[in-house]
């Protein structure tokens, strides 16, 4: 685990920071693609994070080092496998000792692959299942009592297939149904204290790695959405963005933002 502070040696500047009105952001995958994106945008926001990576170390040290020279000693990181839920604790009580609070909690961090009919095993379901649902889960109910001394907010990443899964994804599909399903849970769990929603993105970064996503996939794809072409990480991070700082009466809510694919198939 790596941090931009040292509890003992920086007291005075945490002791500050808590008296301060600067938000505090946890974003799990935020070290690279649309994670990156969330953390570029927060901290242009004025929000100070602790960015949790798993294997992206040089990514996450250089987002980290960047953001540290824009705006001094508000970036930290921390490394962790959601897949490993005796960890997780570790991840709040990290940034509330660095940063003296925690004021949003983005669950962004997923694995993604196909899992056919008869290929499919125990391994997958528990990478699929504890990346995109599992971890949100424990790391929200870890994160709950802080978050309602904040009054603050829980935004989780999720799908916009998810009405309509795709083929071959069978795991991920559930596994992303089930976090539209604890959004909507948590929301009623932690109200009137804290807001819970998630974004729902559509074609804005293609995967990688697969052979799937050739030009004649991506072609088509693009030709189903409503506003015919590609969406960004940026208008993942915008999606946030809203729903942490200018959403105040909304929870509960999966915001799609899919250029309109999810109503045009």
């Amino acid at each position: 685990m790596a941090y931009v502070l040292d509890y003992n040696r920086d007291k005075s500047f945490i002791h500050k920071h808590m008296k301060s009105n600067r938000k505090i952001a946890l974003v799990t995958g935020g070290a690279k693609r649309i994670g990156q994106a969330i953390c570029k945008r927060l901290h242009e926001a004025g929000i100070d994070l602790m960015i949790h990576y798993r294997h992206s170390a040089s990514e996450a040290k250089e987002l980290q080092k960047s953001l540290n020279q824009i705006r001094k000693n508000s970036a930290s990181i921390i490394q962790a496998d959601l897949l490993n839920t005796n960890v997780l604790p570790s991840l709040i009580q990290e940034t509330i000792n660095v940063y003296g609070k925690l004021d949003i909690l983005i669950n962004n961090a997923s694995s993604y692959y196909p899992t056919e009919i008869g290929k499919m095993n125990e391994k997958n379901w528990n990478d699929l299942i504890g990346s995109n649902l599992k971890a949100p889960l424990f790391l929200s109910q870890l994160a709950a009592d802080e978050l309602i001394k904040t009054k603050g907010c829980i935004i989780n990443i999720t799908d916009t297939h998810i009405d309509k899964p795709k083929k071959n994804y069978i795991i991920y599909s559930v596994a992303k149904s089930g976090l539209t399903t604890l959004t909507k849970s948590l929301a009623q769990e932690l109200s009137p204290d804290v807001r819970v929603n998630a974004v729902a993105p559509g074609p804005v970064q293609w995967p990688e790695d697969n052979e799937e996503f050739n030009d004649i996939y991506k072609q088509r794809v693009i030709s189903q959405t409503l506003l015919k072409k590609m969406g960004t990480p940026e208008d993942v991070a915008m999606a946030v963005e809203f729903l942490v700082l200018y959403a105040p009466f909304i929870t509960g809510h999966i915001l799609a933002v899919d250029g309109g694919r999810s109503i045009a198939l």
